[in-house]
């Protein structure tokens, strides 16, 4: 699948605001958004940057912000909508939640890794096992009950370890339950919007899709 290559601090400041791409450089001085820091967008344009924005616009931008909090491109994405669309339900919450039970932002928020990009890539790298299986797939989907851990000859791995150091002091989310000395992770629920604390009006981007 195809995912975005170039810098990330640059997609952050297109945004105006953290979108946690380089998990905890995000939080450091290093930060393109750190307060001390004048935000200027990409390529600078300045004046475009600060003008007033069309509904179109302010509804492109929400989508395009969940595209790269998620770290995925427009065809997936707007297959993630489609199924959303077609559930029963809110779909807009349908949305988040299928976007959240990635199987790589699974990996991300049990602290296996700093950033979604880097559990992509221990997913990738065949690093994470679903139900004692190997599964090398970023998109897959977790349901309740599935138990998401580390190979066992990837345990001593260094990044890993740290990872899990920086998610014991934030904590993991409601619908997943996290054992670190045995580096495995459950999902115990489905995600609901409540649980999903990203600053996403998923509303402007089913409004988007359904013009």
């Amino acid at each position: 699948m195809a995912r975005y290559l170039g810098p990330v601090c640059k997609l952050c400041r297109r945004e105006k605001q953290k979108l946690f791409l380089k998990g905890s450089r995000c939080l450091s001085e290093k930060c393109a958004l750190a307060p001390e820091r004048k935000i200027t967008p990409p390529g600078g344009f300045s004046k475009r940057f600060t003008r007033k924005e069309s509904a179109y616009n302010v509804q492109l931008r929400e989508k395009q912000k969940a595209k790269r909090i998620y770290c995925i491109l427009e065809k997936q994405f707007k297959k993630y909508f489609k199924i959303a669309e077609n559930k029963r339900g809110v779909t807009g919450e349908i949305l988040l939640s299928l976007l959240e039970r990635r199987l790589d932002n699974v990996v991300c928020s049990l602290g296996f890794a700093n950033s979604r990009a880097q559990g992509r890539h221990l997913v990738r790298y065949s690093h994470i096992e679903v139900n004692g299986k190997k599964v090398n797939i970023p998109s897959y989907l977790v349901k309740t009950g599935d138990i998401i851990s580390i190979k066992e000859r990837s345990r001593n791995n260094k990044s890993i370890k740290e990872a899990l150091e920086e998610r014991a002091k934030a904590g993991i989310p409601r619908w997943l339950s996290l054992d670190a000395k045995k580096f495995k992770g459950e999902v115990i629920d489905l995600p609901s919007r409540d649980d999903i604390q990203l600053p996403i009006k998923e509303q402007l981007i089913v409004e988007l899709y359904s013009k």
